[in-house]
């Protein structure tokens, strides 16, 4: 099968971008990843640890996969949220759970393969949600590099994407080429983080991270500082939004990803005064559930009282 017929049909459906490559051990990735796993910056990610054979070789995961189907979806948004200050969301949050709208976009190109191949046996579409090394296998179909801030970046189009992809039993011709890092000596992403969670430029501790702390970390909060969270209060978005690859980013067009009228409406009050109804409402079928309601009040508790509570510690 042409493999670029794929990346056209993939193109035509909405990716901004695809690449293909063969199914093969992830060895020298494996090795970076064990290197941070030893240090325990994963914090509480404790599903990291799990399944460590298969995320490393595709093969192990999905029997009888020869070639991976790597997408890219934008969802950089037309409009920030809220006032630019406080009660801030990250970006990838604003509409529906990017889940269940990539899966369903990447079953229409599975559909389309189909028509040239017949029914496939053994085909998987994951969108982080399973044990696979993501952006190494973007980086593998030619989508990207790893930033210092270790997210993957496109050269032209920035780094607010989604990663999903296609497991296949065929043997296709890979698409694209690895790209080298092209951060340069630019060290802007390190700078703005207020927490000092890139250590180093490609490294990251988890347990510093904004991000983690919103969603990932579920214990007490006291110990760290509320005016260094910058008012996020899910997610937080800094080291993507000072790099320079982003001033390539285009408002995505996919109408599940639009924040809700009354998510645009939400104020100050709005949030501090938020009621597990309204949490319900609002992100009903959002990634925000991944933090809950409970999680969701306690950062936004943290947040604003505005000053440092307890001793300064690093959460384990």
């Amino acid at each position: 099968m042409d493999s670029q017929w794929i990346v056209a049909e993939a193109e035509s459906l909405g990716f901004d971008a695809c690449g293909i490559a063969h199914a093969t051990a992830l060895e020298t990735e494996s090795l970076h990843v064990e290197q941070w796993l030893e240090a325990e910056h994963e914090g509480e990610m404790g599903y990291l640890t799990r399944n460590k054979e298969k995320r490393y070789d595709p093969r192990l995961l999905v029997e009888g996969t020869k070639s991976i189907v790597t997408v890219l979806y934008n969802y950089f948004p037309k409009q920030q949220l809220g006032d630019g200050e406080h009660f801030k969301i990250a970006k990838y949050a604003y509409g529906a759970d990017y889940h269940d709208v990539l899966k369903r976009k990447m079953r229409l190109l599975l559909e389309r393969i189909e028509t040239q191949t017949g029914k496939l046996e053994s085909t998987r579409i994951f969108v982080d949600s399973a044990p696979v090394l993501d952006r190494a296998w973007a980086v593998r179909c030619g989508l990207g590099f790893i930033g210092k801030n270790t997210t993957l970046i496109h050269p032209k189009k920035g780094s607010f994407f989604f990663i999903g992809h296609l497991f296949l039993p065929l043997d296709l011709t890979e698409t694209g080429q690895v790209l080298t890092n092209r951060c340069g000596r630019c060290t802007r992403c390190l700078d703005a983080c207020p927490t000092g969670a890139l250590e180093a430029p490609f490294h990251i501790d988890a347990r510093k991270c904004i991000s983690y702390l919103t969603i990932e970390y579920k214990g007490s909060l006291n110990g760290h500082d509320p005016k260094t969270f910058n008012g996020w209060m899910y997610g937080c978005d800094i080291c993507q939004d000072v790099c320079p690859y982003n001033r390539f980013s285009m408002p995505n067009l996919e109408p599940e990803f639009q924040p809700s009228e009354r998510l645009l409406a939400m104020r100050e009050n709005d949030w501090k005064t938020l009621s597990e109804a309204d949490f319900s409402a609002l992100f009903k079928h959002s990634a925000m559930q991944r933090a809950g309601y409970e999680g969701l009040k306690r950062n936004i508790e943290f947040i604003s009282s505005g000053e440092p509570q307890g001793r300064n510690s690093r959460q384990e």
